[in-house]
């Protein structure tokens, strides 16, 4: 048995655009959202013999901004005048939990400095997005769940130093939705380390009156323990 758990800010850049039932609203020049800084969290559960490790993983989203838009904009079943203020909000929290194997003997013959593994990924996000002008809003929540692909290599030339990266992904019909982690780990002590590194998420998504195409990226840091 083995565990490695971590927490962490990501600062992250939120770009592209979304409807709801009507028209496409730009996230930057439109909504006015702005690079946000957001709490998030991992466990890695390694089990003995064939059983599949786990992988559990919190990652909260949230962006707001008073907007303004040339002209009138449709959002849900209600129409607002875009030259007047309006505010809006978009949430996108998201959790993990996947299973994943390492490829056998690869860590065995490399002397423990390179392992892969492989694995799926069950992502259940918790999507809201709303408008409010004046005394009018409209909103839309939406909890779907995601399988996704999982890929992980471990690189530990030191014994100090490791290099990590994951990738999660999917495609089907007009979903599209990726999602890239690069990693620098310091091991400070036996048994902790501070990390540092870049994460990039894709999600181009037609699902219950909502259409996406945005991404999202940026810098984080995190601290952690493993055994």
């Amino acid at each position: 048995m083995g565990i490695e758990a971590a927490v962490g800010a990501w600062n992250n850049t939120p770009r592209g655009d979304f409807a709801y039932k009507g028209t496409n609203l730009d996230i930057k020049d439109e909504l006015k959202y702005d690079d946000e800084t957001r709490l998030m969290g991992r466990v890695k559960i390694e089990t003995p013999l064939f059983f599949p490790n786990l992988y559990l993983m919190a990652t909260p989203m949230e962006f707001d901004g008073q907007g303004s838009k040339s002209g009138t904009f449709q959002f849900g079943d209600v129409t607002f005048d875009g030259t007047v203020p309006f505010t809006s909000e978009l949430k996108l929290d998201h959790y993990d939990l996947g299973l994943y194997w390492g490829i056998p003997l690869l860590k065995t013959a490399t002397a423990g400095v390179v392992n892969v593994d492989l694995g799926i990924d069950a992502r259940l996000i918790d999507l809201k997005a709303e408008v409010v002008q004046g005394g009018v809003t409209e909103s839309k929540s939406l909890v779907v769940g995601v399988p996704m692909i999982y890929a992980g290599v471990q690189v530990r030339p030191l014994s100090w130093f490791a290099a990590e990266g994951e990738a999660r992904g999917m495609a089907y019909g007009d979903n599209r939705y990726y999602d890239l982690i690069a990693r620098g780990k310091l091991i400070l002590f036996d048994h902790l380390f501070a990390a540092a590194g870049y994460r990039y998420e894709k999600i181009e998504i037609d699902e219950s009156d909502i259409k996406a195409d945005v991404d999202f990226g940026g810098p984080f840091a995190e601290v952690g323990f493993q055994f």
